[in-house]
């Protein structure tokens, strides 16, 4: 049996590529899927070549093949394409829950780890009887070591798990990865150990090569014992101690070649400090092999060390009690073994730069533009559109809005149009007037009141049927509850975050609905106003009220005071109007330039300058962003020179209109006509108001429905899984209850399987469905329990082939002499009935790994580790030509983390 450790694959299941990638392609790009069709193909057939990989050196190029070309998805992919990816801990058992998670870098974490232990089994399974057999190995646990390495430094930063995981996979998690490092290291180093006694070296070089195994057991063993117990817990029980273990064994081993070197010093007090310590640590580790269940191959290399230390003990002991007398230092008196280490992590080239293993093959989905060069355009667009809606027209309007009721406030244009024009219609009023009119105002706000109460009624009825499918679930879970027992979340804990969002949206619902009806008030306040504004000309006219009073026309009795007050002050508005207008033309300016903006060329050309396996992020485009928007900088200022503009005609219109009010010359009728006028220019006032209010509102409920659309779907796949869970666990329920209330089960006296749901057991006189007796005849006798007390009693059930299973009725109930008894049998309907489903119980089965084997029997040339041989022979000086390891070369591994 192997005394070294190897590493389980991971176990995964099918993966829908074609359908994820092509639904993301199709509602995230610009392209057709059908263009990366042959792509597809390829990753499918990729990812088949590195599921259920035998431990054989030919499957290593398929997993860093596949790897390379991950690097290079996810330069143009994101990881989450929706894509389910499941892969089960490599410790579990075959029956455990695998863990499934929209995630590329999930896949790509998860193909590293099987790649390591794919090395670290073709390491286990070397012949390390022969030195050829020694160097492989040794070079195989570098390369785990390094695989792992790379896995921790590259791969798992960019894993990220979602809040809501019900169990994260803790073999991706960096104290497990390190842990699994140190224990390749500390394998491979314990070969070059072995090599090193094989080729006769020196004691000292032997015993510091020794101390180096035991630090980096010790390392593996820290790891472990510092992890969360949730980490330290999913691996086997007897990992820990199989390291302990063998730590104490090197260090005792080394101490004990450090004792050959004071013997041949004379130095017989430092030889028996160092025996005695290497005894202490050969007792430890071999008190911890025997209580412990680790391999008999372990147990038997420490037992062999502890005799061969204790023999050389006693010898020493009496040959100083006896001759040399010689004082005996203290542990802390003598030098530590320094620590030797001939390995490394060292990391395949095709993982540092995957273009070296791609080859004639191409990488997959070249002509396609990264996620994060298309998502940079996305947020430019959206930043651009955003700058555009708040720093340009929202402002503008805001503008016009300040405008408008400062003249509002001072019953301007009315004022001045009343004397300016005593009878007919303003020129401004008319304009106003055929807007409103060959827009059909009123029709055109009933219609948007209506399409927005229709909008609102929708996007709630979506909110409410997301709702529904939660309470469905949860009204399932509760059922369910009540005929098998659960472990899991309940459903009103688990849906806390949906639950939570549905809260928010229904507050913003609701108060959008208010908003709504302040819309609606508006409207009926001034509907009879807006409806005057579409009258005809003649109509509008004989609306208005007129007067004789005019502004130096005939009859006039305005001063020539008035009259230079109101010419100034239409000057005043004619500028205010010459300045709106240019401030719309500065805004029709800047929407002509957003739609034509396009960086989607200086984005390319920015992203042609990282490598092209780089994982290119959207904040790698920041500063071309920023340089981008800069071009709008120009629109802000214009909007800022025309306020400072506004800002002072405001004051002039203000401070003239108080001259004008006190010099004219005060006409009812005049002042009758002034406030009809005031009140239809207040009119078209609120109509431009209340269309604009409804057009938001339009919009706003639009993007709703989209948001709750995808909310709805995402509380139908968070049911869905819900729903697959429970399923699961009725199918094992199912499995388990007909195993448990087997009556040989119950009977047998075995203890029941850790894990499995307990189930209240009763006692039967029914067979087990497997006994012949079902067949024997129509009244079967019971199998009689082991309970000398308990006669035998005969099951009244007709054959299974009767058709009295469906016709007959209930029997009468027994005679109260002893309590009625039920059997614990599933429905005639039932899929329990099944001979599939009548499997044994499960029983714990040890599953090697891919690379488990016995090693080969050891030659003559080279002694087995319980052989006194290898401790106590003479060995001749380290041969002139070194000793070189193939592959020691190892790229920095990188220290930023995520």
């Amino acid at each position: 049996m192997p005394n070294h450790l190897g590493i389980p694959v991971k176990k995964t299941y099918p993966a829908s590529i074609r359908t994820g990638v092509r639904d993301y392609i199709l509602n995230h790009t610009e392209d057709h899927p059908e263009a990366y069709r042959t792509d597809i193909s390829q990753w499918e057939s990729l990812r088949a070549a590195c599921t259920n990989a035998t431990a054989h050196s030919s499957n290593i190029d398929p997993f860093l093949k596949y790897h390379a070309q991950l690097v290079f998805i996810l330069a143009k992919l994101p990881s989450d394409i929706n894509l389910e990816i499941s892969y089960a801990h490599a410790f579990s058992p075959p029956s455990s829950i695998p863990v499934t998670l929209r995630s590329l870098s999930f896949e790509r974490a998860a193909i590293l780890f099987n790649l390591a232990a794919l090395y670290a089994q073709l390491a286990a399974a070397e012949d390390r009887s022969s030195q050829d057999g020694l160097k492989r190995a040794s070079t195989y646990y570098q390369y785990a070591a390094g695989t792992l390495a790379y896995l921790d430094s590259s791969a798992l930063p960019k894993l990220q798990f979602p809040a809501d995981i019900d169990e994260i996979p803790t073999d991706l998690t960096e104290p497990f990865v390190r842990s699994l490092e140190s224990l390749m290291l500390a394998q491979a180093q314990e070969c070059a150990w072995q090599r090193a006694v094989v080729d006769h070296y020196k004691n000292g070089l032997i015993a510091k090569l020794a101390a180096g195994v035991a630090s980096l057991y010790t390392a593996s063993l820290e790891a472990i014992r510092s992890a969360p117990s949730s980490i330290s817990g999913s691996l086997p029980s007897t990992w820990a101690m199989h390291i302990e273990t063998k730590q104490r064994h090197f260090r005792a081993a080394a101490q004990y070649r450090k004792s050959i070197d004071g013997l041949e010093a004379n130095r017989y007090g430092y030889e028996l400090r160092r025996l005695t310590d290497a005894e202490a640590e050969a007792k430890k580790g071999y008190s911890l092999a025997k209580r412990s269940s680790i391999a008999p191959a372990v147990v038997q290399d420490i037992k062999s060390l502890l005799d061969i230390v204790q023999k050389n003990l006693a010898r020493a002991q009496r040959d100083n009690d006896l001759i040399y007398h010689q004082d005996i230092p203290a542990s802390t008196a003598i030098d530590a073994v320094q620590e030797v280490v001939m390995v490394r992590s060292n990391i395949p080239q095709e993982l540092s730069d995957p273009r070296t293993v791609i080859g004639s093959d191409g990488i997959l989905f070249e002509d396609m533009l990264g996620w994060g060069a298309r998502e940079a355009v996305k947020i430019y667009n959206d930043n651009k559109q955003t700058f555009m809606k708040e720093r340009v027209v929202e402002v503008a309007q805001e503008l016009d809005d300040e405008a408008d009721r400062i003249l509002r406030s001072l019953n301007l244009p009315a004022s001045l149009e009343a004397l300016e024009r005593p009878i007919g219609l303003p020129p401004s009023l008319l304009k106003k007037a055929e807007e409103v009119r060959l827009e059909q105002g009123p029709e055109k706000i009933e219609a948007y009141l209506d399409d927005v109460q229709r909008l609102a009624r929708r996007t709630m009825e979506v909110l409410e049927e997301a709702m529904d499918i939660l309470d469905n679930e949860a009204s399932e879970d509760e059922a369910a509850r009540k005929e098998i027992p659960m472990s899991r979340t309940l459903s009103h804990e688990a849906n806390r975050e949906l639950v939570a969002k549905q809260q928010r949206y229904r507050s913003v619902l609701l108060e959008a609905a208010q908003s709504d009806d302040t819309v609606r008030q508006k409207w009926e306040d001034s509907e009879a106003a807006i409806v005057n504004l579409t009258l005809d000309e003649d109509e509008l006219e004989s609306f208005i009220p007129s007067s004789t009073v005019s502004i130096g026309g005939k009859g006039s009795s305005a001063s020539s005071q008035t009259q230079l007050h109101a010419r100034a002050l239409r000057g005043l508005l004619e500028s205010l109007d010459e300045i709106k207008q240019n401030r719309h033309q500065l805004v029709a300016k800047a929407q002509r330039l957003v739609d034509v903006d396009d960086i989607k060329t200086s984005v390319l050309v920015a992203a042609s300058k990282f490598g092209r396996r780089e994982e290119l992020t959207p904040a790698m485009f920041g500063d071309l962003s920023d340089s981008e928007l800069a071009k709008y900088d120009k629109f802000i200022h214009g909007l800022e020179e025309g306020k400072r503009k506004q800002e002072g005609l405001l004051e002039a219109i203000k401070s003239t209109n108080e001259q004008f009010l006190s010099s004219r010359k005060v006409d009812p009728v005049v002042k009758d006509r002034e406030i009809v006028l005031l009140n239809l220019d207040m009119a078209h006032a609120k109509y431009r108001e209340i269309t604009r209010n409804l057009d938001e509102g339009r919009k706003f409920y639009n993007e709703m429905m989209n948001i709750l659309t995808r909310f709805k779907e995402a509380c139908r796949l968070w049911c869905n899984q819900r729903s697959q869970e429970a399923q699961s666990l009725y199918r094992t329920f199912g499995s388990l209850s007909i195993r448990d209330t087997k009556p040989s089960d119950q009977r047998s006296g075995h203890p029941v399987e850790p894990g499995q749901p307990s189930c209240p057991r009763r006692n039967t006189d029914i067979p087990s469905l497997s006994s012949p007796e079902w067949e024997a005849d129509d009244h079967l006798e019971a199998r009689s329990t082991p309970t000398p007390t308990r006669p035998q009693k005969k099951a009244n059930l007709p054959s299974l082939s009767s058709a009295e299973w469906e016709t007959q009725e209930a029997p009468p109930a027994p005679t109260p002499s002893r309590p009625m008894q039920k059997a614990n049998l599933p429905s005639l309907s039932s899929t329990e009935w099944e001979p599939g489903e009548l499997a044994p119980p499960r029983r714990h089965i040890p599953i090697p790994s891919l690379g488990d084997h016995s090693r080969s029997g050891h030659s003559a040339k080279i002694p087995s580790l319980s052989s006194e041989e290898w401790e106590v022979q003479e060995l001749p000086l380290a041969p002139a030509t070194s000793t070189k390891q193939e592959g020691v070369r190892r790229s920095p591994r990188k220290q930023q983390r995520r």
